[in-house]
């Protein structure tokens, strides 16, 4: 019987996040066991009058590519996927991988290789050119990392996955506003006391067009602003590997102290080239439904109570001048349970303890959302 649940999400993708019309090509991106849901947003596209096409991934075998890749090869790969993508309107992206470490034991030097010839390259024409979606499908893999029974995962996924965007989208407004107003942010916590500009960098909310699950206000700092330290509370995987314990310190801008479980190895990352020593990216969560992290970016992110502080490249959105090859969202909570911690916008306390904390944003806090 059909889960009548994948065919919620599946119009969601498509016809909400995407929103594909008639004559659009559309790119469905799938890692992993995800046929149910890939065969539902097809028909879907179909339905819109879209045209579909599928590129399926098998991280084992992707893992194997990348042990011997070469620049050449990459090279060849680059330009076919770049050209692809440039024919495409619209792309949905759905990972359903069951190893999160699949790729933890490809060397540095081939990761940072594939990362600067082949991701970035594709990534440069799908973010700006192509209305996008990215989300993960539930399996026992997720329900692991979640400390959750499957059954109890796939109900928890698919709440918070069909939530009434429509509705989040028109609280976050008000967020939008005022730090399209703000110059100077605070923030502190448990190992942290980092300060920044935001002036004149637009606020973007993200509602369900473009991450599902979603429910984050984005912005950029100014990129020689940022000083001070922030020490991370949630373990965050990234090109296999899981850190945490993760302390970034900052001055004028760029990291010049970090560690974390892996000193060494989180150095390496952000040696990958200039840009990876600043901030593209401050954001901050807002959904609901999503407390605790589960090792899963697109989660993580919008924990509610939460703001990540992403090293790397910035978006074309809110644009701080900074480019990378890498764009990493490390995510802080700052709920009670979690330690604690305040936002201030221009000397005003705007957040307390995870929750908003001014009549103008009490529209966002979780009770209001649900």
């Amino acid at each position: 019987m059909k889960d009548p649940r994948i065919d919620k999400l599946a119009d969601v993708l498509v016809n909400y996040s995407t929103r594909v019309q008639r004559g659009e090509n559309v790119l469905i991106y799938a890692i992993g066991a995800v046929s149910e849901l890939v065969r539902a947003v097809i028909r879907k596209v179909y339905e819109a009058g879209g045209n579909p096409y599928v590129q399926l991934i098998d991280q084992t075998i992707q893992r194997e590519l990348l042990l011997g890749a070469n620049e050449t090869q990459l090279g060849v790969m680059r330009d076919a996927e770049v050209s692809f993508m440039k024919q495409m309107d619209c792309y949905i992206g759905i990972r359903g991988g069951d190893n999160i470490s699949e790729l933890s034991d490809v060397p540095g030097d081939k990761m940072q290789l594939y990362s600067k010839l082949l991701l970035r390259p594709v990534l440069d024409v799908r973010v700006p050119e192509t209305k996008w979606v990215v989300l993960r499908y539930p399996n026992a893999s997720m329900a692991q990392l979640a400390n959750m029974s499957t059954d109890a995962f796939e109900d928890f996924y698919f709440k918070v996955c069909t939530l009434d965007y429509g509705k989040m989208d028109k609280a976050m407004d008000s967020l939008v506003e005022l730090m399209e107003k703000t110059d100077k942010v605070r923030i502190t916590g448990p190992g942290t006391d980092l300060t920044f500009s935001i002036k004149g960098i637009p606020a973007i909310k993200c509602a369900g067009q473009a991450n599902i699950p979603d429910g984050e206000v984005f912005t950029a700092p100014v990129r020689d602003s940022v000083n001070g330290v922030i020490s991370y509370n949630t373990p965050s995987p990234y090109q296999g590997y899981t850190f945490d314990n993760i302390k970034l310190t900052f001055k004028d801008g760029k990291i010049v102290d970090a560690t974390a479980n892996d000193t060494k190895r989180i150095n390496e990352v952000f040696d990958t080239d200039e840009g990876a020593r600043y901030i593209g990216e401050f954001a901050i969560g807002v959904n609901p439904y999503i407390q605790n992290p589960m090792k899963d970016i697109l989660f993580d992110e919008k924990i509610d109570g939460s703001f990540h502080f992403t090293p790397g490249q910035a978006y074309d959105e809110a644009f701080n001048g900074n480019k990378s090859s890498i764009h990493w969202d490390l995510v802080c909570i700052q709920r009670p349970e979690w330690g604690g911690g305040e936002i201030w916008f221009d000397d005003r306390l705007i957040r307390k303890d995870g929750r908003f904390v001014v009549p103008e944003l009490e529209c966002l806090n979780p009770e209001n959302l649900k």
